[in-house]
């Protein structure tokens, strides 16, 4: 899965009691519950969609948190940078979603060091399937014309990726040690473009998007379908959840605390313009604290451990119900 660490301008991510449940009690709208039915989306791709359950059919399945066996990779070691520090923050490739998300050195999103905040490397893909339709025939609700959003940092917007254009920027950022060590996608522009193409030639599940503030591209994100994604495999998912990998490219944009703001716009972008999405999710590694303390600081909470091919990550969440209170 891509990789989903951040690293922050914070050293250290603050301590949790091993005995406390870090979810909370039963009846709240943040609490991680077990869907037991499959989402439609979900159903074709094991081989059939359900029958429907009367005019209409079931509500559409929910968005993964990273790229964890989406079009990625699932694999690879990537880890969470915090937002600032490292250059990535997600792991260290793909989580499913798109091949490397969020690296952690330089990546924001799901994992890598302090300067990114991607995923904790790539899960690995769930597979070509046939294509998985919802009700707008985006599975992502027209991430395209989400259109800019303010931020204390300044004016963000997520571009989706044309791998004909952005190709060369991208492989040389996944080029950069502190980017490499958790997306594990250094190398030739033809590694890069594979990861990328898995992507924007698949489904709909993941998309790879560029990040400009104030109309600079400076970060890579990679915004999927967790119920979609393996990722879902290994904790209780709920249809439209919806991960995210980052990592901040340039290294003049890391060290200043950018991974947690552009976290916090990012995934309220996401709740604003996915209405069916109820949480966002990343899975830093649990070892790259500058990454889960960005996750921390940027209005996620820490939900669970879980462990994923290459990785032992942490379960980062952001409710809509709490979004206002983090």
């Amino acid at each position: 899965m891509p990789p989903t660490d951040a690293s922050t301008d914070a050293g250290t991510a603050p301590e949790t009691d091993p005995g406390a449940d870090p979810c909370p009690g039963p009846g709240t709208d943040s609490e991680d519950t077990l869907e037991l039915r499959l989402p439609e989306e979900l159903m074709a791709l094991l081989g059939g969609a359900p029958e429907p359950a009367g005019p209409g059919g079931p509500d559409g399945p929910t968005g993964s948190v990273g790229p964890t066996g989406s079009t990625g990779r699932t694999g690879s070691s990537g880890s969470t940078g915090a937002a600032g520090g490292s250059a990535a923050t997600g792991s260290a490739g793909a989580t499913g979603a798109g091949a490397g998300a969020t690296g952690a050195a330089a990546a924001v999103g799901s994992a890598g060091p302090v300067g990114s905040v991607g995923s904790a490397g790539p899960v690995g893909p769930v597979g070509p399937v046939g294509p998985v339709g919802t009700a707008g025939g985006d599975l992502l609700d027209g991430v395209a014309e989400w259109g800019p959003t303010e931020t204390p940092v300044g004016a963000f917007q997520l571009v989706p990726v044309r791998v004909e254009r952005d190709l060369p920027l991208v492989t040389r950022w996944m080029n950069d040690p502190a980017v490499a060590a958790f997306w594990e996608l250094a190398g030739a522009e033809s590694v890069t473009e594979e990861h990328l193409r898995r992507q924007t030639d698949g489904d709909g599940r993941s998309l790879p998007c560029l990040g400009l503030l104030e109309g600079t591209p400076m970060s890579y994100w990679e915004i999927y379908r967790a119920d979609l994604d393996q990722l879902a495999r290994h904790y209780p998912a709920r249809p439209h959840d919806t991960g995210v990998h980052l990592l901040i490219g340039g290294v003049a944009h890391r060290g200043h605390g950018l991974g947690s703001a552009l976290l916090r716009a990012v995934a309220d972008l996401v709740l604003d313009r996915r209405p069916a999405c109820a949480r966002v999710v990343a899975e830093p590694d649990l070892r790259n604290i500058p990454s889960v303390s960005a996750f921390l600081s940027g209005g996620f909470r820490f939900s669970a451990e879980v462990e994923l091919p290459g990785k032992r990550a942490a379960l980062m969440v952001r409710d809509r119900a709490l979004r206002d209170l983090l």
